[in-house]
C-alpha cells in the first residue's frame, strides 16, 4: 500500500493526463436493451435481485439476453422457477447506488448479486470510506428484501484492460486488486455473503469494443459461476430448512 500512495504521488501529473485522455477518446457504449424484470423456468421459486454499475446494466452486448441477468436467470432457470428485478446504472458508485435504492420499493429477494467497485475505484474513493459503504449497502439489501444469501462480485483485472494506458493501467489494476482483497477480508465474519472473484487470466480478446466492459463470453462465465454457487447453496439452504423443521 505504501508504495502505491508514493507511486500515486509521483505520477500525479502524468495520471492526470491519462485520465483525461481516457475519458476523452473512450467509446461510450449504451446499456443493453430489454426488460429489467422477469421470470423463467420451472422448478421451486426463487427471487434473485442483481444490484450494479455498467458491467450489471450490460454495457458491451445488445440485449440483456446477453448480459449478466439474462445469462444468470436462464442458467438457474434450470433448476428454479426465476423472479429476477435488476437495478442497475452506468458509472454507479456504492455510494450513489446507496442513495437510489434508499428511495426505491426493492421487491422482496431469497438472491441477491452486486456488482460494485470499479467506479470507486477510478473516483479514487479510500478504501476504508469503500468498505464503509459497502457494508452499509449489504446491510440495506439484507433489511429490503430479506435476502438469505449475498453474492458480492470481486472487482476485474483493471490491469489488463486494453482502455488504460500505462501508468494509469498498472496504478488501477493495483488499486483494484488491494480492494478486492480488502472486501473478500471483511466478508469473513457475514455468514450470508460470498467472495465471487473475477478471473485473473482475462481473456480481452473477449472483451467489448470499448476495451473496458464485458463481451458476450465473459458475462456467460460470470453468470455461470455465479450460477453455480447460488445453486449449490441454495440448495443446501433448502435441505436444512428441512431438517430443522419441526
Amino acid at each position: 500500500m505504501i508504495l502505491d500512495v508514493a507511486a500515486k504521488l509521483v505520477l500525479a501529473p502524468v495520471l492526470g493526463v491519462q485520465a483525461i485522455k481516457v475519458r476523452n477518446r473512450a467509446l461510450h457504449l449504451p446499456e443493453a436493451s430489454g426488460a429489467r424484470e422477469g421470470a423463467i423456468g420451472s422448478g421451486p421459486p426463487l427471487r434473485l435481485l442483481i444490484v450494479g454499475d455498467s458491467s450489471a446494466a450490460g454495457v458491451g452486448v445488445p440485449t440483456q439476453s446477453l448480459a449478466l441477468s439474462g445469462q444468470l436467470a436462464a442458467a438457474l432457470a434450470s433448476r428454479f422457477s426465476v423472479q429476477w428485478h435488476l437495478h442497475a446504472k452506468t458509472g454507479a458508485t456504492t455510494a450513489s447506488t446507496l442513495r437510489s435504492l434508499d428511495t426505491r420499493t426493492l421487491q422482496p429477494a431469497d438472491i441477491v448479486v452486486t456488482a460494485l467497485g470499479v467506479n470507486d475505484v477510478t473516483h479514487a474513493v479510500p478504501c476504508s470510506l469503500w468498505l464503509r459503504r459497502q457494508h452499509n449497502l449489504r446491510a440495506l439489501l439484507r433489511e429490503r428484501t430479506g435476502a438469505k444469501r449475498l453474492y458480492v462480485t470481486g472487482l476485474p483485472p483493471l490491469g489488463l484492460f486494453p482502455l488504460l494506458p500505462d501508468p494509469l493501467r498498472w496504478v488501477l489494476g493495483r488499486t483494484a486488486t488491494r480492494f478486492d482483497r480488502a472486501l473478500s477480508r471483511s466478508l469473513a465474519g457475514e455468514q450470508d455473503c460470498v467472495h465471487v472473484p473475477q478471473p485473473t487470466d482475462l481473456n480481452t480478446n473477449h472483451m467489448a469494443a470499448d476495451g473496458f466492459h464485458p463481451g458476450p463470453e465473459i458475462y456467460a462465465l460470470w453468470a455461470n459461476e455465479m450460477a453455480s454457487r447460488i445453486i449449490t447453496d441454495w440448495l443446501e439452504i433448502q435441505c436444512n430448512a428441512l431438517i430443522e423443521r419441526p
